[in-house]
């Protein structure tokens, strides 16, 4: 029983409560432009996370660790999250986004042999090619004309998703290449801090910064900031510690499905039969790439 809570349920629970940001940025977005809800969303997680580091009398890095780190949290959090945000925000189903970022397995895995010259085997070059094919099948459909079920969201989203599976897959190869062995809490605190700057800036030059704080963004605010960017980030860490990271990365392709079942029931979104073939194969596609990838 201990073995199956530690090798399935709990890399289960993290995957949920990952899928769960997608629909959170959802609820929340029509309360708050992108990068103002990130703003907020950031500054409150530092401020728990600031009261954690103080309770557990957490080590700092040095300047050098923490520009690293900082970098990291720009890629990671920064162009990760903003891009997600803005592309749910434009339209794009939040099932689509998800399983668009959902492809960084297999772009950090083209990245790393760019860069970090690792060997790439006849399934991982499979599963490249299917996760590619899979999302293709499912922009045929999207951008297929009238008729399709899930037709009509703007085209320029897709760029902000694209933004968001680059900054993801460059910044996991940034943060494997340039790893600090930080204190976890510290290193959070730091990525996190470098998104808020980011998010801030951003908020400044592109849009109102108006807020509505009706009872949906606050429900959905205390979900992200609890549930999500402190629930699942000190939960993936446990795992890490617990040398459970390759039972995650394992489960992290089942992300897009579990957030499309979310976004039906809670949204009516739904997708072709296109669509839902080409998620299989892309999924099939990150599968054949973790399985076949060593813990970072």
């Amino acid at each position: 029983m201990q073995s199956f809570f530690y090798s399935f349920f709990v890399p289960a629970l993290f995957v949920w409560l990952w899928s769960t940001g997608f629909i959170g940025a959802k609820y929340g977005l029509p309360y708050a432009e992108p990068f103002t809800l990130l703003l907020i969303r950031m500054l409150l997680t530092l401020t728990l996370l600031g009261g954690l580091a103080w309770l557990l009398k957490t080590r700092w890095p040095g300047w050098r660790a923490a520009g690293h780190l900082a970098i990291t949290g720009l890629l990671v959090h920064g162009c990760y999250l903003g891009g997600v945000y803005y592309a749910i925000q434009g339209g794009m189903p939040s099932g689509i986004v998800s399983l668009v970022v959902g492809l960084q397995p297999l772009v950090t895995a083209g990245v790393a042999v760019l860069i970090l010259k690792e060997t790439v085997s006849w399934r991982q070059w499979l599963g490249l090619g299917l996760g590619l094919l899979g999302v293709t099948l499912v922009l045929l459909e999207k951008f297929g004309g009238a008729g399709n079920p899930g037709a009509g969201f703007p085209l320029w989203t897709l760029v902000w998703a694209l933004l968001a599976l680059t900054g993801i897959s460059i910044g996991t190869v940034y943060q494997k290449r340039h790893g600090t062995g930080a204190d976890l809490v510290a290193g959070t605190i730091i990525q996190y801090g470098a998104a808020a700057v980011f998010f801030a800036v951003g908020a400044m030059f592109l849009e109102t910064r108006e807020v509505v704080w009706s009872v949906q963004l606050q429900l959905s605010m205390a979900w992200l900031v609890l549930g999500v960017s402190i629930g699942a980030i000190l939960l993936l860490m446990w795992l890490i510690r617990r040398g459970a990271a390759s039972q995650v990365a394992s489960l992290f392709y089942l992300v897009p499905p579990v957030t499309a079942v979310e976004a039906f029931w809670l949204f009516d979104e739904r997708l072709g039969v296109l669509a839902i073939v080409g998620g299989i194969v892309s999924i099939t596609g990150v599968a054949l790439v973790v399985s076949q990838r060593r813990p970072v």
